[in-house]
């Protein structure tokens, strides 16, 4: 990736425009770094200007995905998930690594004298970690909202220890999901709820909503959910934990048609 340019203005699309002016190129062409979405001063004094890092993309860098039916990322989020994550490995589900990881789970299960079963399955969303996740591990059993704990963070952290140790036993970059009682999957869909009503509330208004922090698998999941949407952006603001998804409106290129009542 070569060296972008920062910019600002009074909007954020404002200033995403005049980054794109100072390259010469296209928003499919870039990504998109939000540095702050600024604030409105009182009587126009005191304010902050919204600045954005944009940087050109070069050809080949994305990942490739390896299943045809993957939904595909918007560039500049693509970007964001391998720089955050970095690059893995897609297994199958009767790898080595997969059975290991089950049996490191289930070891782990029985230390917390928690009965319980693990099954191993395909991802089929981005909530499983579709593209991403070698497999899923579902546990089910009895009164296991232990593992999953505040907004999840137990299951995070769970998902974590597991990984780490699956990665230095084989030295590689595989990743499996952990879910408890479909409770990943129930998260997938509210967030994709929330992502389209958060959407027509920008277009009705016209200004960008920040949601709250989120790990990087709730963010790709906004993504996705809005990639398709001609009328609205998305992009990330932040650092580690209080890493954040807004979404802003679709600026149009100048001189193109407007959409059709």
């Amino acid at each position: 990736m070569s060296e972008g340019v920062e910019a600002s203005g009074k909007t954020l699309d404002e200033a995403i425009e005049k980054a794109l002016s100072l390259l010469g190129l296209e928003r499919d062409q870039v990504h998109i770094e939000v540095l702050s979405t600024g604030r409105p001063g009182l009587f126009g004094l005191g304010g902050e200007e919204a600045r954005v890092r944009v940087t050109p993309l070069e050809p080949g860098l994305l990942p490739s995905l390896t299943r045809a039916h993957q939904p595909a990322l918007a560039p500049s989020e693509a970007m964001e998930e391998e720089e955050e994550e970095g690059r893995v490995v897609v297994k199958g589900v009767d790898s080595p690594e997969v059975a290991q990881a089950a049996d490191y789970l289930r070891q782990m299960l029985r230390c917390l004298e928690l009965q319980a079963d693990v099954s191993v399955r395909p991802p089929e969303t981005p909530g499983d970690g579709l593209g991403r996740a070698s497999a899923v591990l579902d546990i089910r059993g009895e009164d296991l909202g232990i593992l999953i704990g505040r907004r999840g963070s137990t299951l995070a952290a769970l998902q974590y220890l597991l990984n780490v140790m699956i990665n230095r036993r084989f030295q590689t970059r595989v990743v499996v999901t952990v879910d408890v009682e479909g409770y990943k999957r129930r998260r997938e869909e509210a967030l994709k709820g929330l992502a389209q009503r958060l959407a027509q509330r920008v277009k009705q208004t016209g200004r960008p909503v920040t949601l709250e922090p989120m790990p990087a698998a709730e963010r790709r999941i906004v993504h996705l959910a809005l990639v398709n949407d001609p009328d609205v952006i998305t992009s990330s603001i932040g650092n580690g934990e209080d890493r954040k998804v807004i979404i802003s409106p679709r600026r149009r290129p100048r001189g193109s048609p407007g959409r059709r009542p």
